[in-house]
C-alpha cells in the first residue's frame, strides 16, 4: 500500500472552556518541510509538535495551524485591545513597506488574528500541563486524520499506476510483431539502393555478413528484457511496504532509459509509434509518482 503526500486533517476539541482546532495539510516535497503556526500561549509546544509530526508524516510540505477561541457558553470574554492596536500598527507598516492597500474591513481582519479575544478568567493565565498535553494530542489526531486521507489517495494512485504499467506491458507485448518485418525491410532497402547504382558490383556474401552485423546493432532483445523486469519490479515495489515514492521514481527512470534506447534502435515507423505510446504512459507515471510518500 502506498500513501500520497497530499492530504488534509482537522480536529477540534474543548479544553478549559476553549475550543482548540488543529488543521494539518500537506503537499508533495522531496523532504520534510514543516511549518507550524500556534497561538502565543502554545509557542512552547512547537518543538514537541514538530517532533511528533516528523515521525508521523515523514515527508511532504506540511502546514500546521492551531486556533484557540472561547467555547460557546463559556466565561465572558473581552477584546484584547492592546494586542489589536499592535496588530493594526504592524499591518499598516507592512502595507506601506510593500506598497499594498490596507484591509477594507479592519474589524473582521483583526478579530481573526490569534488571541484577539480572551476570557476574563484566562487574561493572565499560563499554560498548564493538562492543556499542553491535550493540545499536542489534538494536533496528533489531526495528523492521523491526514494520514487516513493520504492512504485513500494512495489507493487511487495505486490503481492509476497499475493501469499505466498494464498499458506499457501491452505495448511491449506488441513489439515482436514488428521486429522480423523490420529486419526484412532494412535488408530490402539496402539491397534496392545498391542495385540502383549502375555498374555496381558487390560481394553478396559480404553484404549478407554486413547486414547481419547492422541488424544485430539494432536488436532490442536486451532492452525488452530489462524493461519487462523494471515493469515487474515497479509493481512489486508498489504493493510492498510504505514510503516507496523515491524508489518508484528511480525505477521509472530506468524504465525510461530502456524505452529511449528502444526508440533510438527502432528504425521502423510502427515500432516508433509503440515507443511514443510507452513514453506517454511513462510520463504520466513520473508526474504522479512525485505525489507518492
Amino acid at each position: 500500500m502506498i500513501y500520497s503526500m497530499t492530504g488534509y486533517g482537522k480536529v477540534a476539541v474543548i479544553i478549559n472552556n476553549k475550543k482548540i482546532t488543529a488543521e494539518v495539510r500537506s503537499l508533495n516535497s522531496k523532504q520534510m518541510d514543516l511549518s507550524v503556526r500556534l497561538p502565543q500561549l502554545y509557542h512552547a509546544l512547537e518543538l514537541d509538535i514538530r517532533n511528533e509530526l516528523t515521525q508521523l508524516l515523514r515527508r511532504g510540505k506540511v502546514e500546521v495551524n492551531v486556533f484557540s477561541e472561547i467555547a460557546e457558553g463559556s466565561a465572558p470574554v473581552f477584546i484584547n485591545t492592546p494586542l489589536l492596536k499592535e496588530y493594526k500598527q504592524q499591518l499598516e507598516s507592512l502595507a506601506a513597506e510593500l506598497g499594498i492597500p490596507v484591509p477594507d474591513d479592519w474589524y473582521a481582519t483583526l478579530m481573526r488574528l490569534p488571541d484577539a479575544l480572551k476570557s476574563k478568567d484566562s487574561a493572565n493565565c499560563e499554560l498548564d500541563d493538562e492543556e499542553a498535553t491535550q493540545v499536542v494530542e489534538t494536533v496528533i489526531a489531526a495528523a492521523d486524520a491526514l494520514n487516513d486521507f493520504r492512504r485513500q489517495e494512495g489507493a487511487k494512485l495505486e490503481k492509476f499506476f497499475e493501469g499505466r504499467i498494464e498499458a506499457i506491458q501491452a505495448l511491449l507485448d506488441t513489439v515482436p510483431k514488428y521486429e522480423q518485418p523490420r529486419a526484412e525491410k532494412i535488408k530490402a532497402r539496402i539491397t534496392e539502393s545498391l542495385e540502383k547504382i549502375e555498374n555496381m558490383e558487390y560481394d553478396r556474401n559480404r553484404l549478407e555478413q554486413e547486414l547481419i552485423f547492422y541488424i544485430e546493432k539494432l536488436d532490442i532483445t536486451e532492452e525488452k528484457t530489462r524493461l519487462q523486469n523494471h515493469l515487474a519490479y515497479f509493481l512489486e515495489t508498489l504493493h510492498n511496504g510504505k514510503q516507496q515514492g523515491k524508489k518508484l521514481g528511480f525505477i521509472a527512470q530506468e524504465m525510461g532509459r530502456e524505452i529511449n534506447t528502444m526508440g533510438s534502435k527502432a528504425n521502423e515507423a510502427e515500432l516508433q509509434k509503440l515507443v511514443v505510446a510507452m513514453k506517454d504512459n511513462l510520463e504520466q507515471i513520473k508526474e504522479q509518482v512525485l505525489n507518492v510518500l
